[in-house]
């Protein structure tokens, strides 16, 4: 069994994540600003499927790509010289939103509701939630999105409509955000593809240990200005 917040109850300690499914923590409370600031603070981080309750995560181990460990694989490296794009931030953040949230090939459903598209668009707002877009002749074809608090970034969803885009915004985001002082990328929970990036597992202590020094760190508020024209 897991807690039921409702909109004042504090979350548990994360020693009371569930092992199955991994770092399941709590369920209710609600979509606030507030309540997801505190969530990110803290190592949890918000998941949930449409008719879904609100479920809230914190898994052991937990997927980060340290900012200086990124890897450009061969392939794409080729890409990323060969292929004309521009890259830039914040400046189509709901539309990155929208894209990630779009129906794909397998993919039954999205977790990005409408009810996730305003919240994180409050976030954005707020200069806490930002895109990282990827285009080809003026046409957005791949992004991702994500929040930043001091100099922890979390990563959300990516997407891509043509091959490639979204691993070009990636690799730019990641090189921009170490230039920032971006020493930890959360990945949440461990993928493959993701891996091939460099990203890797560590124990939710050492997680959470490493999230306090970069929350300490100033918040950079505000939309992130960058452009790149290949």
């Amino acid at each position: 069994m897991i807690p039921w917040l409702d909109h004042h109850s504090p979350f548990p300690p994360l020693t009371q994540a569930l092992k199955e499914p991994s770092g399941l923590l709590a369920a209710g409370g609600d979509l606030s600003s507030e309540r997801i600031l505190m969530a990110y603070r803290q190592g949890i981080f918000p998941w949930f499927m449409p008719n879904e309750p609100i479920l809230w995560w914190s898994p052991d181990p937990r997927m980060v790509l340290f900012s200086n460990e990124l890897i450009i694989p061969k392939s794409l490296r080729k890409v990323v010289r060969q292929r004309p794009y521009r890259v830039t931030f914040d400046t189509a953040f709901s539309a990155v939103m929208q894209g990630c949230a779009a129906p794909r090939a397998g993919v039954a459903a999205t977790w990005i509701s409408d009810e996730m598209l305003a919240a994180y668009s409050a976030l954005h707002q707020q200069g806490l939630a930002h895109s990282f877009e990827c285009w080809m002749d003026d046409e957005l074809v791949g992004g991702l999105y994500g929040v930043a608090i001091g100099k922890m970034f979390y990563g959300e969803s990516m997407f891509a409509r043509r091959s490639d885009a979204s691993k070009i915004a990636f690799v730019h985001a990641v090189q921009w955000l170490a230039a920032a002082g971006f020493v930890m990328i959360d990945c949440q929970m461990h993928t493959e593809h993701l891996a091939r990036f460099g990203a890797r597992e560590i124990a939710r202590d050492e997680f959470i240990a490493k999230l306090e020094v970069q929350l300490a760190q100033p918040d950079r508020l505000g939309p992130w200005s960058y452009s790149h024209t290949n």
